[in-house]
This record gives C-alpha cells, sequence and structure tokens, in this order.
C-alpha cells in the first residue's frame, strides 16, 4: 500500500494531458463564483483583535451550478511569516471548490497561534460549505511549504480540530506539497535553534504519527535539490506512519525540482483528489 514515487517530467505530460482531458467531462458547462474574505472567526474574536480581523480570512471559488462537489482548503506558503492567500490557477474549473486561507504571520504573531488559524478555518468549512453546495464528506487539506505544515498538524494532531468540535478524520486527505514535517523552522527560530537542528516535539507533524489518520500525499522536490532535507523529512514520515500501521500514505518526489513544485504537483494533486472521490463512490 505504500508507494514512494520518483517521478521524471518528461514522463509527466501525457499524464497532464489525460487528467485535463478527464477532469474537463466534468467541468464543462460549470459556472463559478469567488467569494472574498470571508472571516472564519465569530464576530466576538473578529472585534477583539484587530489583526485576527485583518489576516484570518479566506477566499471561496466554487462551481455554483452542481451540487455534492469536492472542496480543497489552501494554505499559502511563505515560512509562516509572508504570503497571502490565492486561489492557484492551475486548480480553477476543474470540477472542485477551493478555499484560500490567509492566517495570522510571524512575528506578529507567535506559535502556536497560526495552526489555531488554520484549525478554524478548517473548521468553518465544514460547518458551512454546504450552504454553497459543496460535500463535507470530501473536504481536502492541502497547502505549499509553510501551508502544507499547516495541513500536516491540524491533520495528524486532532486536538487543534476538536476544539472546533470537528473530527480531524472527516478529512478527506491530507496532501501536503514540499511540507515540513519536523518542527518548523520559525518555531525553532523562535527558541533559538539553529536551522539544521531537527527537532519533533509537539509542535512536529512526526510527533502526531497515528493508524487512523486520512490519507496522507507527501509531495516533494529532488532531494538533492529539495530546502534542508525537506525529502528525508517527508520520507521519515513516510515511513513512521507505515509503522504505526496506517495504510494509506504516499510520498512522491519530482526529480529536477527544488523546492517550488507547486506547477507540476499540481496535476499529482488533482490526480489524488480524484482517486480518493472515486474511492469513496465505490464505498456508498
Amino acid at each position: 500500500m505504500f508507494q514512494i514515487k520518483i517521478i521524471k517530467m518528461k514522463k509527466l505530460y501525457p499524464f497532464i494531458f489525460f487528467l485535463a482531458f478527464q477532469i474537463s467531462l466534468h467541468s464543462q458547462s460549470i459556472d463559478y463564483e469567488l467569494k472574498e474574505n470571508i472571516h472564519y472567526y465569530d464576530d466576538v474574536v473578529n472585534q477583539s483583535d484587530e489583526y485576527v480581523k485583518e489576516r484570518c480570512v479566506l477566499d471561496l471559488y466554487y462551481p455554483k451550478n452542481i451540487k455534492n462537489y469536492p472542496i480543497l482548503v489552501w494554505f499559502h506558503g511563505g515560512g509562516l511569516k509572508g504570503g497571502n492567500k490565492e486561489i492557484p490557477e492551475a486548480l480553477k474549473e476543474k470540477g472542485i471548490g477551493i478555499v484560500a486561507v490567509n492566517y495570522r504571520l510571524y512575528p506578529k504573531v507567535k506559535s502556536p497561534k497560526f495552526i489555531e488559524d488554520a484549525a478554524a478555518a478548517v473548521a468553518w468549512v465544514f460547518k458551512n460549505i454546504k450552504n454553497f453546495g459543496g460535500d463535507t464528506s470530501l473536504i481536502f487539506v492541502s497547502g505549499f511549504s509553510a501551508g502544507a505544515y499547516l495541513s500536516l498538524m491540524i491533520g495528524l494532531d486532532k486536538s487543534w480540530l476538536n476544539k472546533h468540535s470537528v473530527d480531524a478524520n472527516r478529512i478527506a486527505g491530507i496532501i501536503s506539497l514540499s511540507g515540513q514535517t519536523i518542527t518548523h523552522l520559525i518555531i525553532r527560530e523562535e527558541k533559538g535553534i539553529p536551522n539544521i537542528r531537527p527537532i519533533v516535539d509537539s509542535l512536529a507533524p512526526l510527533f502526531h504519527i497515528r493508524p487512523d489518520a486520512p490519507p496522507l500525499i507527501l509531495i516533494t522536490g529532488d532531494r538533492e535539490l529539495e530546502l534542508l532535507g525537506r525529502y528525508e523529512e517527508n520520507a521519515y514520515l513516510m515511513r513512521m506512519m507505515k509503522l504505526t500501521g496506517h495504510q494509506k500514505t504516499k510520498l512522491y518526489e519530482l526529480e529536477g525540482y527544488s523546492h517550488d513544485i507547486t506547477y507540476p504537483a499540481f496535476p499529482l494533486l488533482l490526480k489524488e483528489v480524484q482517486r480518493i472521490v472515486e474511492e469513496k463512490e465505490k464505498i456508498k
């Protein structure tokens, strides 16, 4: 059940064409709407903190005239100290809803505030997406780099979503693009720990391995080109998930790509969403 795939990009283009063709069958004549800057905390929290009010918002891009579509919650990268929400062009008009999330950033806040924000945003999706036609059994959580770290934290450590009365096991799949699986660089910076000293504490996804986690897709760049051993971190998470009994982890390594892997990884992300949706349909 466990797979490590090294993908050579010359072999990926036929797959991209095939995937685009398959998805187009589901996205013809679909109208999409974008709703921007929706607050995912309640009014009491928003009014109590100006930075929360400014930063803790999300955009929702969704197909208007179909029902029960999958939803991808997307957390941007930026090292937990930069970046802004975006709806990636490569994910538009694919028959799925996209939720792009802003979260508070270091140094204006310290850990674990950004994890709290990520959990609050995902909880908002679980509690509200039905109002926009989405299927709550098909909510995927994903992101790039720091955003992938947040996805892994709230998907593996159930305590964050439990605070919002949401079971993390309801997530349809966690799809991490070059995410940090040890304690994040910024959190180590807060504590005066050097970048190359690995730490695995309660703020590390690796700390929270468990056999009953949602399907886990790990995508990284080339192990010789990635940022500070990022491939090896993900390979170790995959191995530990296997040893704990988790049977739905995949690891992809994109040969020839360094840390910025969003462009080549998006087709794989969509492929995995499609695969998991189809598997769920067979069970129904």
